[in-house]
């Protein structure tokens, strides 16, 4: 019941997975359909549930997102062909071959080309096609051997195996068949200890050592073996293999006694299996060649009445299942019954017998051989084809590897492009650099220039200052004049020779000049300094003696130095990383009094000098109803 409703859910998955009409197929769906096809394939067939497995199958493959991808498409052509296998059903070769044709033109993929094989194997056998199914057989056994961790369970492995030496043994190849065959017995420790397949390897290699003509004493390891496993698991295992590799082994020795006990032995068995099903044509032939093994016992014996019942039965089944009989038994039979008519002095009959046996021969022969004929031309046509795919396969290898090349030689190409564009534009930075450097190099050249031809305007200014003092005989106001002065100008001197200096030191220099200013005016004017208390602005770089001259013009040019009430503010504010330097002048009081018509020759050259620090330094003078404000603006350099 639990079966039926797990198979159940995997049909209803099945029928629902058809629906979609998607024919693209991602990693995540073909492990799924590969887990279900697993669990499917795993569901033990019963008359109940076989009409719900073979359409889960055919569902598989009328699904169009199996039906897009190969792998998967050949793995459901097989399990479907297996299905139809174990019924003997004629579908099988259709499936199969469906399956090998779309697995066969794949790269690796090598577990699953090694079911097929041993599937088409099963499918020319069942056929009577020998060398067709040996062909097929060997090249899953050759995937085995070549690759010990391929993913096949231990069982596979090991039937594949014993299939393609068993079929190797028919075709004469006996020592192929002893080395799959010793192959499947190094893998009987990993099968369940009951397993059919840990007793046909060690049957198989003591029938191949007998066709080998081994030693007796090479036969002995594995007769042990095969003693063991029937003492350890007799209800698991037929004894019969057991009874016939021991015959084997005493023809070998040649112990007659031995040989005829463990026939007998077998006999009981064969009359039991035939009598259970006495149709079925391997029962009735082993049945009738057991028969003749006695019998031919018994004649070396010179028994010739046990040896004669034993040939009568013999020819009593001979007579009831005469098309079930192969013609190698039929062979065995005439020529051992020739040697009982020879024991019993009918050499005509034994003489007659001998001839029909070699005819029978003689016409087996010409049957096999014109059978293994068409045969070999059948399989030369399967290898020529095999060779076709695999040179088709080759040919694809080889425009891959041109198609890998010629992408790798893009990649060059490419590769080379780039590190020659980087190449270029590193130069191009390099000299983009170099010329910016030159161009503050000339920046700073000029400020200097400017810097010095502003330099005897100030001091020009200040001297004249400290003439009117020494004039109107004012020696303290002149004494502190020039003390202040003298600062003012060491300063001065100290600056000049940085191309930057810090706003602190700029503003002290500043307010040396607005206080010498205070003196020169008698006071009469103020000034006020303001700088931000939450920005710590006094690390700032500027030129020397830049906000100066913007300074002496509101003084000179904008204060009513008679009204004694004048005033100036200097703020400095930092906004988008500049830094904002507002100088507002308290104005003129009297309306109909005007500026002086003066050209400043300081703030020309200020402007000159700000308009090199780059593209957003810019001064703007705006005229106000009381005064003016002129407002710096100065990339922040730290």
């Amino acid at each position: 019941m639990k079966h039926t409703y797990l198979f159940l859910a995997i049909v209803a998955l099945v029928f629902a997975t058809s629906c979609n009409q998607k024919k693209t197929i991602n990693q995540s769906d073909i492990e799924r359909f590969k887990t279900e096809f697993d669990t499917l394939a795993n569901i033990r067939v019963t008359d109940q549930n076989t009409d719900s497995v073979k359409t889960a199958w055919t569902q598989y493959l009328k699904n169009p997102q199996i039906a897009a991808d190969t792998l998967l498409a050949a793995k459901a052509n097989y399990f479907l062909a297996r299905y139809y296998g174990m019924r003997q059903n004629d579908s099988t070769t259709l499936f199969i071959e469906k399956a090998l044709e779309l697995i066969e033109p794949t790269a690796e993929n090598w577990a699953d080309k090694a079911r097929i094989y041993s599937g088409m194997g099963n499918v020319w056998n069942s056929k009577s096609k020998e060398h067709q199914a040996n062909y097929y057989y060997n090249k899953a056994a050759t995937i085995i051997l070549a690759d010990s961790t391929i993913d096949l369970k231990p069982v596979a492995k090991s039937i594949m195996l014993l299939s393609a030496a068993q079929s190797n043994k028919h075709l004469y190849q006996f020592e192929l068949s002893q080395q799959m065959n010793k192959a499947a017995l190094a893998l009987t420790p990993q099968l369940p200890p009951t397993h059919i397949n840990q007793q046909r390897p060690l049957t198989q290699i003591i029938q191949t050592m007998k066709a080998l003509d081994e030693s007796p004493e090479n036969m002995k390891p594995y007769l042990q073996q095969l003693e063991d496993l029937q003492k350890a698991f007799p209800e698991h295992f037929d004894i019969s293999f057991l009874y016939d590799s021991k015959s084997i082994y005493y023809q070998r020795t040649e112990q007659f006694d031995s040989i005829l006990h463990y026939e007998l032995l077998k006999n009981k068995i064969y009359i039991d299996t035939y009598q259970y099903n006495p149709k079925e044509q391997a029962f009735i032939n082993n049945l009738f060649i057991s028969y003749i093994n006695i019998g031919i016992n018994y004649v070396r014996q010179k028994n010739q009445k046990v040896a004669s019942s034993y040939f009568e039965k013999a020819n009593e089944l001979l007579q009831t299942h005469q098309d079930l009989i192969s013609t190698e038994a039929l062979i065995l039979y005439k020529k051992n019954l020739a040697g009982l008519y020879e024991l019993e002095g009918k050499n005509k009959q034994a003489i007659k017998l001998l001839f029909e046996t070699n005819e029978l021969q003689k016409s087996n022969f010409e049957t096999k051989n014109t059978q293994a004929v068409a045969e070999m031309n059948t399989l030369y046509q399967l290898q020529a084809k095999d060779r076709s795919i695999q040179n088709l396969n080759e040919n694809i290898k080889i425009k891959a590897l041109q198609l890998e090349q010629n992408k790798l030689w893009l990649i060059i190409t490419t590769l080379a492009i780039v590190l020659l564009g980087i190449l270029l534009f590193f130069i191009y930075k390099t000299y983009k650099h170099r010329r910016v450097l030159q161009e503050r190099e000339q920046v700073l050249l000029q400020q200097q220039l400017l810097r010095t031809q502003m330099e005897p305007h100030f001091i020009f200014n200040t001297l004249s200052a400290l003439q009117s003092f020494i004039r109107l005989d004012k020696k303290e106001e002149a004494i502190t004049y020039l003390n202040k002065f003298s600062r003012l100008l060491r300063s001065s001197l100290e600056l000049s020779r940085e191309k930057t200096v810090p706003l602190g030191q700029e503003l002290e220099a500043l307010e040396n000049y607005l206080n010498l200013q205070q003196m020169r005016f008698e006071n009469a004017f103020t000034y006020q300094i303001n700088l931000p208390e939450e920005q710590d602005m006094e690390a700032l770089m500027l030129p020397p003696m830049l906000i100066q001259p913007f300074v002496e013009n509101a003084i000179l040019h904008g204060i009513d130095l008679n009204s004694k009430d004048g005033f100036v503010h200097i703020d400095f504010t930092i906004q988008n990383e500049m830094l904002e330097i507002k100088i507002k002048d308290s104005g003129r009081q009297n309306p109909q009094q005007k500026p002086l018509a003066h050209r400043s020759l300081s703030g020309i050259i200020s402007k000159e000098r700000i308009s090199h620090l780059g593209k957003e330094a810019n001064v703007a003078v705006t005229a106000l109803e009381n005064g003016t404000e002129v407002i710096i603006q100065v990339p922040v350099v730290y």
